[in-house]
């Protein structure tokens, strides 16, 4: 029989690779090709349940399929979740990203998730900056500060050089304080806040980013400031109001946020209180439709989070991987 081997990536080796290639023009042009119609995005598996104390705990296998050239790419994300896991010292999120061989159908390249995904989800809103923020800022703001936080806010700050502060808040105000320390250690250029309340930090800057794990909208249009841009990456902060209040809303994939009535978005669109937003991203890339920018008012970025998006920048590091020779081999057989 012949053997078999599979190359495996753990979270080192991930940055390592992602350091070597550029993350937003990856997530661009796969959102160009999406909204072109070049991509498989088949539905996503999704299982929860309560774990032995009681926490909220889910499971999403996230396959698609991207242009390789003049192929196709394939790939899943498995990444699970339990709302205990920072109280136990971990990740609330962790999990693998696959990158399949398109002769065999066997998985090639398997790595560490958890950054993946941050990365897929910060570099989202880095691209959404660029398209549809304000025209300059220097400061912004974060709901939460758990991983997603701190790679939105890395990646945010090299980005745009002239982001230099930081305001955040978060439930825990222990995490916050590290989160404002960890910073302060590694990058001191930048300088981290800690606000007393989330109406404080929602309008502290130009640029709102809710990365929180609430299950019940709590920020409502007033606590939202004219000329403003918010990243609505967690799904579940805004308010109906803050959403019928908003001069624009963009989105990833307006049905896939239709078809998902847990989250706020998708409740207003199932009960016709919303008609469907703006446009998406990749149609303000690709011309489709225009950008706007905040005028007098605020826009909104409303990502529900697409499993290409995953798969292209899995398959992109597993190129990486594959000419450094990153990561292990692992024989199957």
């Amino acid at each position: 029989m012949t053997s078999e081997s599979i190359r495996f990536l753990n979270r080192a080796d991930v940055a390592a690779c992602l350091s070597k290639m550029d993350a937003a023009e990856v997530v661009a042009q796969t959102l160009r090709d999406h909204t072109s119609g070049r991509t498989e995005l088949p539905p996503e598996g999704y299982l929860s349940w309560s774990n032995s104390a009681g926490a909220y705990s889910r499971a999403i296998a996230m396959l698609g399929a991207v242009p390789d050239g003049a192929a196709m790419a394939y790939g899943m994300k498995l990444i699970n979740a339990s709302v205990g896991n920072p109280g136990r010292g971990l990740e609330r999120a962790g999990g693998l990203s696959f990158a399949f061989d398109p002769e065999t159908a066997r998985p090639a390249v398997v790595a560490e998730a958890g950054l993946l995904s941050a990365v897929r989800t910060a570099t989202y809103t880095v691209v959404s900056l660029r398209e549809l923020g304000p025209e300059s800022f220097d400061t912004v703001s974060l709901i939460g500060t758990g991983t997603l936080a701190r790679v939105h806010l890395e990646a945010i700050a090299d980005a745009f050089p002239a982001v230099r502060r930081a305001v955040v808040f978060d439930l825990d105000p222990a995490r916050a304080a590290a989160f404002r320390d960890d910073f302060a250690a590694r990058r001191p250029e930048l300088t981290v806040t800690v606000a007393d309340s989330a109406r404080h930090a929602a309008g502290a800057a130009p640029v709102l980013i809710t990365v929180t794990t609430s299950n019940d909208p709590y920020i409502p249009a007033s606590w939202l400031a004219g000329g403003s841009f918010v990243a609505h990456v967690s799904l579940d902060d805004l308010t109906g109001e803050a959403f019928r209040g908003a001069e624009a809303v963009f989105v990833d994939d307006l049905e896939l946020i239709r078809d998902n009535p847990r989250r706020i978005m998708g409740r207003l669109l199932q009960e016709g209180v919303l008609t469907g937003g703006d446009g998406s991203l990749g149609e303000v890339l690709t011309g489709r439709r225009p950008a706007r920018r905040p005028g007098s008012g605020y826009v909104i970025s409303n990502p529900f989070g697409m499993a290409v998006l995953d798969v292209a920048l899995i398959h992109a590091v597993a190129q990486v991987a594959r000419e450094t020779g990153a990561g292990q081999l692992l024989d199957l057989l």
